[in-house]
């Protein structure tokens, strides 16, 4: 093997002189560690089985790693498909179909100029399940708005119960002994949540901040509620109607999804780079946050009936607990139309401060 190893060997005892890697017929295989030397690494390989996604980060989306299989014979007559495909990465959220039989790859030599041909290629495909990976949800979403006074929070009970955790998984902020209760010398309870209503490890808010003539701004916020793990490069996956007009993104790198073509409605953003990819733990340092500025489009856009707040939200794959819709922040009944920030307006109230502070020397 190259690339990868097995996690056991298996009973080799029937083998004389050259010892085989593994001589099981159902072995486990894992990816090796960074760093592991250049004759035992192969192409895309040694990521230590974390890799990225394909829109974040193209050059370290694959992963892989060869092997020979003795008395496999060599042609295609004798090789025969290998069967029962299991992929976890890191859990039980997959389910990988058959091995199907493809055109053969094609290789391109270093000179580039000849071309060699697999003896035979199979393509098999796994399908994830939040819903298999872990049986609760591990996000939520709140809500609020500048025309609005009220936060809606997330939901009560999304990702469970407060009153049926775990003491050991639920960890008070204010409690005097927090420091012993998320000691990181046990690294095996991923779930060390702070006590919350709705006892997600991550949560995601949507505020509309600001509405301009032509434009309005919205800021998103995504807290770590878990005391006991980082998000190493985490995106967060938005569906909202509005995309197809995003005019800028101030902190987070955006690229927008569209597998049907001309529907914009649907993007992808992520930290940047030593900046804020990675997530910390619950803390000062527990949350990262961006702005996104987009252009009015005047045949859809209101703030009525929250239609500027997000349909779906994903956080690294996994679908988010959204409010209810009768719980978001609506309009106020005397305003029809949400007050627009304008420069001039926002001159008038800074003479206007300026004025009340110089008449009433004694508030300085």
């Amino acid at each position: 093997m190259s690339g990868g190893q097995a996690t056991e060997q298996g009973d080799c005892s029937r083998f004389r002189g050259l010892i085989p890697h593994n001589c099981q017929r159902t072995p486990t295989i894992v990816d090796l560690l960074p760093g592991t030397p250049y004759n035992l690494q192969t192409a895309n390989c040694c990521r230590g089985g974390v890799i990225s996604s394909w829109v974040q980060d193209p050059a370290n989306s694959a992963s892989s790693f060869q092997l020979s299989v003795g008395q496999a014979g060599t042609s295609n007559k004798t090789v025969r498909l290998p069967k029962n495909f299991t992929l976890q990465a890191p859990g039980p959220g997959y389910t990988c179909g058959p091995a199907k039989l493809v055109k053969p790859t094609k290789f391109l030599t270093p000179d580039k100029r000849r071309t060699t041909q697999a003896l035979m290629t199979w393509n098999v495909t796994c399908t994830y399940s939040q819903f298999l990976a872990q049986k609760t949800p591990t996000c939520c979403v709140s809500l609020s708005s500048f025309y609005n006074g009220s936060i809606v929070d997330c939901p009560t009970c999304s990702c469970g119960c407060r009153s049926l955790a775990q003491p050991s998984n639920c960890v008070d902020p204010n409690s005097p002994h927090i420091a012993s209760a998320v000691s990181r010398s046990d690294t095996s309870n991923l779930t060390r949540l702070q006590c919350t209503n709705h006892m997600c490890p991550v949560r995601v808010h949507w505020h509309v901040k600001l509405n301009y003539k032509d434009y309005w701004r919205v800021k998103i916020t995504i807290t770590n509620f878990n005391y006991a793990r980082n998000y190493t490069q985490w995106n967060l996956v938005v569906q909202h109607p509005n995309l197809s007009n995003l005019t800028q993104i101030f902190s987070f790198n955006y690229e927008p999804l569209t597998p049907y073509g001309s529907i914009n409605d649907t993007g992808m953003l992520w930290g940047v780079e030593f900046y804020n990819d990675l997530l910390m733990q619950n803390g000062h340092s527990g949350n990262v946050q961006s702005e996104l500025l987009f252009r009015k489009d005047k045949t859809s856009f209101t703030f009525d009936k929250g239609w500027a707040f997000p349909r779906r939200v994903y956080y690294n794959g996994d679908n988010c607990v959204m409010p209810p819709p009768d719980a978001y922040p609506f309009l106020p009944n005397e305003g029809a139309r949400a007050p627009i920030a304008t420069p001039r307006v926002i001159a008038a109230a800074l003479v206007v401060s300026l004025v009340s502070l110089f008449a009433h020397p004694w508030l300085a």
